[in-house]
């Protein structure tokens, strides 16, 4: 991992260096937005938001559908930013 010290993970570093740029704070507060338009922001049932055309600008109604974290995190992706078929 890039964000390593001492053979543990710096979260602090991680912070600063990769989750405080602006398009991944826009990115997350995106997800976070679907999240809440589909009831499962905050309240721990284990589910995620997936997008089902891989755009976390479209938040539309048809492209959002329920899934665990496991298939959801799981999915091949292509470059620009696709499922692989």
């Amino acid at each position: 991992m890039p964000y390593m010290t001492n053979g543990k993970r710096d979260y602090k570093k991680e912070y600063k260096k990769y989750h405080s740029k602006p398009s991944v704070k826009k990115r997350r507060a995106m997800n976070n937005k679907a999240n809440r338009k589909k009831g499962t922001y905050g309240n721990q049932d284990g589910r995620d938001v997936a997008h089902k055309d891989n755009n976390v600008k479209n938040n539309s109604k048809g492209n959002l559908v329920l899934r665990s974290p496991s298939q959801n995190r799981s999915v091949p992706r292509t470059k620009r930013g696709g499922r692989r078929k």
